[in-house]
């Protein structure tokens, strides 16, 4: 009843029908705290899996407020207790300090500043402060891939908003661009008559990088006072994007990741040995904001020394219009992180030579001084640590002075720079030169390795096939479909999507209806003959030591619906491994039922390339990173290990018919596929007599005959499931 009630109270928060609410998000009300984000993220989705598009809207946005509510509280608060009298970390103490007479005054300032924290949370968030919104790491995550976008783009796609769901779908695919669906929902809204091209807006990127880009444009452009406005801006604003994340790293979800990084480690220590690690994870925390600020979203690494670049810029920037005071400023300024960098100096001696007289009080910015201080004495204390302690530290920035380095972590510093790149590369696949002779199969080229393909024992090869025999098997699949033959799928549509057809034949089946003299023979012996030179080449490429036996073979055409392409937002075939269960949140793969288990090689052998879309593609273990695509050819074979080191799937077909011919392979003798065994028996053979064809086990394969069974002893529907 209480979470109806929010539901219908949030439900306020959404505008009228039809009215011009622009893309971001409206302000909180005035004076109220905000909510829990994580219960209201948890009850947004709720709504969304129920189908309550309007309230999944109103709790997601709320969520974010209530996120962002947080973040501004805990610097806000920081800053003004830090300001507040009596509440300063007392000086260090002198050689005539008695002893333990500092130790009071530090843990009374330590104190007041505590109390001030609590008390000024309590002010902006409501009883219990921060602490009561606080998250756990797993919404932490999801805040910051911004997944609460993903949801909101589709909640208003269901409610007709197309304006705010492009600027919800755009806001999520700038910092997760390699995100499959998405990719595609984007191309959608794009040729969406309602949807304009402003609303394709990021609504979460902090805006120093639209200032940072802005500038350097001006600056290509060869526009230098036109850039200097924004590049301030964007210096301005970065250090001040520093300081709220530095501000995060004191509060109790900071202090909760210790706990989890803590659990089960057995650590004890007395009250020093806990202050010390404490510290020394804030201290860690800080000096990761630097790097967290320079991350551009979407991408995994920050930009080499952002804020001497910005520096860089900047005097270089003024020196071309004429502000000389400022140029020496920023080139002073830069000095501080590099002060023996050859280009910074001369520029600082041309510019003091066409200022003629000395500029006593000219000098670094203050903003950079207090920056470069503040972070070196971090970093002293975290090297010490380091050096004494045992703790860990990787040193985000470059410029790092090396007197600050302990000798023993500046040896293993130049050791891994000096280490050659290629040291840790994985070894290289054979060539085709190697395995060629023992297969001696003409006209095949390995036309990309692993390494080629960004992973591990994938291949791609071409000239498996000629033209004419790409033709013989296209016209198989089409006679078997014409005779109602689709192995395992009755149903018009294909399993994983209700914009295409599917048709399947197995090897067996396509030998039953060349007896029968519904298909030709010649197309069904050409499958066999076909589906064994794909065994031979995959074993001597990925096994040459250990046979492999065919495990399943399957002849699939796919075929997009005319009418029902134009608002499609999915894939032809999910992201899948073939021998384990795949699981992207944690990029585990479970090797247990309902996978193929004893599946070791999987290929993929292409009839045609006449259609749009349809091309395989691999993935990281989170489904959602893109390593390689390949487009489908005739004759072209994917080959590829089975496991969670080649998740991979299929583009949305979006027009034509596309072929290929799916097979598996084992290790393991007592599956290998008796139906090929079957099929080539009853294509040579003289005629058989029924009942002994019955009376043969069919062994594991096609996996829906013997699973589907098992699970109807448990009551459950059959499973069915499609291959590639």
């Amino acid at each position: 009843m209480l979470r109806l009630l929010r539901w219908l109270l949030l439900l306020l928060l959404l505008p009228p029908p039809g009215s011009p609410e622009p893309p971001g998000l409206a302000p909180p009300s005035p004076g109220a705290p905000p909510q829990a984000p994580d219960l209201l993220y948890a009850d947004g989705l709720r709504a969304y899996a129920a189908g309550a598009w309007a309230p999944a809207v109103a709790l997601l946005r709320e969520a974010l407020r209530s996120r962002a509510a947080v973040g501004r509280a805990r610097l806000d608060c920081g800053a003004h207790c830090a300001a507040e009298p009596g509440v300063s970390l007392p000086a260090a103490p002198g050689p005539d300090s008695g002893p333990g007479a500092w130790e009071p005054l530090l843990l009374r300032a330590a104190l007041r500043r505590a109390e001030c924290l609590t008390q000024c949370w309590a002010r902006r968030l409501g009883p219990g402060g921060a602490a009561r919104l606080r998250v756990g790491s797993a919404i932490r995550d999801a805040f910051r891939r911004r997944e609460p976008y993903n949801y909101l783009q589709r909640a208003y796609y269901q409610l007709k908003k197309l304006d705010l769901a492009a600027a919800a779908a755009h806001t999520f695919f700038v910092a997760n661009p390699a995100h499959l669906q998405m990719r595609e929902d984007m191309a959608k809204y794009r040729r969406m008559s309602g949807v304009r091209p402003q609303s394709f807006r990021d609504l979460e990127t902090p805006p120093y990088w639209a200032a940072f880009d802005t500038g350097l444009e001006h600056l290509g452009r060869q526009e230098a006072g036109l850039a200097l406005p924004w590049l301030e801006e964007a210096l301005q604003e970065s250090l001040a994007q520093v300081e709220s994340c530095r501000a995060g790293c004191e509060g109790p979800e900071e202090q909760e990741r210790e706990a989890e990084e803590e659990e089960g480690t057995g650590s004890q220590g007395g009250l020093y040995e806990a202050i010390a690690g404490h510290w020394t994870r804030v201290l860690q925390c800080r000096q990761r904001c630097v790097g967290d600020v320079a991350t551009r979203p979407g991408r995994s690494l920050p930009v080499p020394d952002f804020f001497p670049t910005q520096l860089r810029r900047l005097h270089e920037a003024h020196a071309q219009v004429g502000n000389l005071s400022q140029a020496m400023e920023n080139v002073l300024s830069f000095l501080l992180f590099y002060p023996e960098d050859e280009a910074a100096k001369t520029a600082l001696d041309r510019y003091q030579a066409q200022l003629g007289e000395p500029r006593p009080g000219l000098g670094p910015r203050e903003d950079i001084q207090r920056f470069v201080l503040r972070s070196l004495g971090e970093k002293r204390q975290l090297y010490y640590a380091v050096e004494h302690l045992g703790a860990s530290f990787k040193d985000p920035d470059l410029w790092t002075p090396a007197a600050f380095i302990p000798e023993a972590l500046r040896e293993k510093l130049r050791e891994d720079q000096e280490k050659r790149p290629w040291d840790d590369e994985p070894p290289q696949p054979k060539p085709l030169t190697h395995w060629k002779d023992v297969l001696l199969m003409e006209g095949v080229t390995l036309t990309q390795d692993a390494r080629q393909l960004n992973g591990s024992e994938r291949a791609v090869l071409d000239g498996l096939l000629t033209p004419a025999e790409c033709g013989v098997l296209l016209q198989l699949a089409k006679d078997a479909a014409e005779a109602g033959a689709r192995s395992g799928y009755r149903g018009r549509r294909s399993p994983h999507t209700p914009h295409e057809r599917f048709e399947g034949l197995t090897v067996l089946k396509a030998a039953q209806l060349a007896r029968a003299g519904a298909v030709g023979s010649q197309g069904a012996q050409l499958l066999l003959e076909v589906s064994e030179r794909v065994r031979s080449l995959t074993q001597a490429y990925f096994s040459p030591d250990r046979p492999l036996h065919l495990s399943f073979t399957h002849l699939v055409c796919r075929s997009a619906i005319e009418g029902e392409q134009a608002q499609r937002m999915d894939l032809s075939h999910p992201v899948h491994a073939d021998n384990c269960v795949l699981d992207p949140d944690t990029g585990e793969c479970w090797r247990e039922p309902p996978a193929y288990t004893y599946r070791d090689y999987s290929g993929l052998l292409y009839l045609n390339d006449d259609f749009q879309g349809g091309d395989l593609f691999f993935t990281e273990p989170n489904a959602l990173t893109v390593t390689a695509q390949v487009r489908p050819r005739c004759g072209r074979l994917v080959a590829f290990s089975s496991g969670v080191e080649n998740p991979h799937g299929v583009w949305a077909v979006t027009r034509g018919r596309r072929c290929a011919l799916a097979l598996w392979h084992t290790w393991a003798p007592e599956h290998r596929e008796q139906e090929w065994t079957e099929a080539k028996d009853l294509l040579r053979g003289p005629e058989k007599d029924e009942e002994d064809v019955a009376s043969r086990d069919p062994g594991p394969e096609p996996p829906s005959r013997r699973l589907p069974r098992l699970q109807d002893k448990a009551g459950k529907p059959p499973r069915i499931r499609e291959e590639l």
